[in-house]
């Protein structure tokens, strides 16, 4: 899907004059314009502070005020203290579009002081982030034909702004790219449909890879295999390869793909399973994220694996107390057919390790409900064997506003998926499911490679929308792992 909001730069002395928006500070508790709007208050004869007044206006972040002066409409737009470069000017640029929209209005200037080029961009780019919209498979109505506003952005110097903005329209393409696949139904969205569409990034210069049952097979992925057996869907794996670094080891982000999670023979509750269809919310995020990396054109290697299956019921269907032998050849009880994404990942994991000797793996997946018990839908969970792979992430989450919290491995939690019968077992007890089912993807980690995990159950889908994220599919992780690929630099 596109944006809602269409961007276009204009030189300041090109621009249209109305409508316009202006940007207002609140300094003390104080609304004040900025000296772009103080020239345009004063051609209006004092109109807009008239207003500000009035309307007791208190421009904090996300405040709008709507000005129908007879030379033109003018929309205020709070921007709290100030809104420094980085998610603060990206949430003005959200909170803009969302103003725009209330307003009604299909074109608009934004005149601002200008700081910087960057500044100006990234503004944009959280504009046209907020105007993304899933209209699919809408027939009717304004769903079906959304209103299309333009955004107008008046610069010192176009080309410069221009030239800053590429980079975030790159990173935007990545992230509708992952909110497209996680809003997608799953009798659309299956297995080889899916692999089928991560075939476009060889368009984005990716070199993309699809391996089928057969050739899975025969690289001994028999946990991927077996979560897929119950489906009429065949399962796949896709890797997408991104070639920015040179001679240098690869990255490798690890996406669980589970197009739809019935929990199998352990199956879930009917109330609510319709939300399952978004069990691929971490492949999603890798395969956006590939997309922005190479939309970005970042100078590192990048490999991006997605294990993509259908979890159903059927008589062919793995059953608790199945024992099975993974790619590794570590074996594994089936206890409960419902923790089937660690299946998944385990085997995508020692395929990365084996043919591509990352420097460093990051896995995500929306893995276990007990992180949502214990971080909610704030941030995701982040566990990791390196600290030098934890703070990057950590780094990368702050600047892109994209949260995670690191919890804890070790010993005593490994302890609880051990297994009577087999190497292991595929869940622990009651207790701590979200660090027990890491602790079970770190079995497979070879060789010290360093290796996080994020569980973002409780990210890859919303109800609520925020400044730049309308309800729906999030996108998140798209922004954190195109940041981390930049500037984590794997020891030597």
């Amino acid at each position: 899907m596109t944006s809602r909001i269409t961007i276009q730069f204009t030189a300041k002395q090109d621009a249209p004059s109305y409508p316009l928006i202006l940007l207002v500070s609140a300094k003390k508790g104080i609304a004040s314009l900025e000296p772009a709007g103080l020239a345009i208050n004063d051609s209006l004869n004092g109109a807009i502070s008239r207003a500000i007044t009035e309307a007791e206006f208190k421009a904090d972040a996300g405040d709008d005020l709507v000005i129908r002066a007879a030379e033109g409409t003018v929309l205020l737009v709070g921007m709290g203290a100030k809104a420094d470069l980085g998610m603060a000017s990206e949430h003005l640029g959200g909170h803009i579009a969302s103003a725009l929209n209330r307003a009604k209005l299909k074109d608009a200037t934004l005149y601002a002081a200008e700081t910087t080029a960057e500044w100006l961009a990234s503004i944009a780019h959280g504009a046209h982030l907020a105007g993304y919209h899933f209209s699919r498979y809408f027939t009717k109505g304004k769903a079906a034909k959304p209103t299309i506003s333009t955004l107008n952005i008046a610069a010192d110097d176009k080309d410069a702004v221009t030239q800053a903005y590429m980079r975030y329209a790159g990173i935007a393409e990545g992230v509708f790219l992952a909110r497209d696949l996680v809003s997608e139904p799953s009798n659309v969205l299956f297995p080889a449909e899916y692999a089928n569409r991560c075939l476009a990034l060889a368009d984005a210069g990716c070199e993309v890879t699809v391996l089928d049952e057969k050739q899975m097979a025969e690289q001994g992925m028999r946990l991927l295999l077996s979560v897929g057996q119950g489906s009429e869907r065949e399962s796949r794996m896709v890797v997408m390869r991104w070639n920015g670094g040179g001679t240098e080891a690869p990255l490798a982000l690890i996406g669980k793909g589970v197009c739809f999670d019935t929990g199998g023979i352990s199956i879930k509750p009917a109330g609510g399973m319709e939300d399952m269809k978004w069990d691929m919310g971490g492949s999603a995020a890798v395969v956006g994220a590939m997309r922005a990396i190479a939309g970005a054109g970042i100078k590192r290697n990048v490999i991006g694996l997605v294990g993509l299956v259908e979890n159903m019921p059927d008589g062919k269907a793995i059953k608790p107390g199945d024992v099975v032998t993974s790619m590794s050849g570590q074996t594994v009880e089936i206890i409960n057919t419902d923790a089937e994404g660690r299946l998944v990942l385990a085997d995508v994991i020692t395929y990365a390790q084996k043919h591509y000797k990352p420097a460093a793996m990051i896995d995500l997946a929306t893995l276990t409900g007990a992180i949502l018990v214990s971080l909610g839908q704030i941030q995701s969970g982040l566990f990791a064997n390196n600290d030098r792979l934890a703070n990057a992430i950590a780094s990368s989450a702050s600047a892109t506003g994209e949260n995670t919290w690191r919890m804890p491995l070790g010993d005593d939690y490994h302890k609880l998926i051990k297994s009577k019968i087999a190497d292991m077992k595929n869940i622990g007890g009651r207790y701590g499911g979200s660090i027990t089912a890491a602790c079970f993807l770190e079995r497979f980690v070879e060789n010290n490679t360093p290796w996080a995990h994020l569980d973002i159950a409780g990210m890859a889908w919303s109800d609520k929308a925020k400044p730049t994220t309308p309800a729906g599919g999030t996108g998140y992780g798209v922004k954190l792992l195109t940041h981390l690929a930049e500037h984590f630099e794997p020891s030597s």
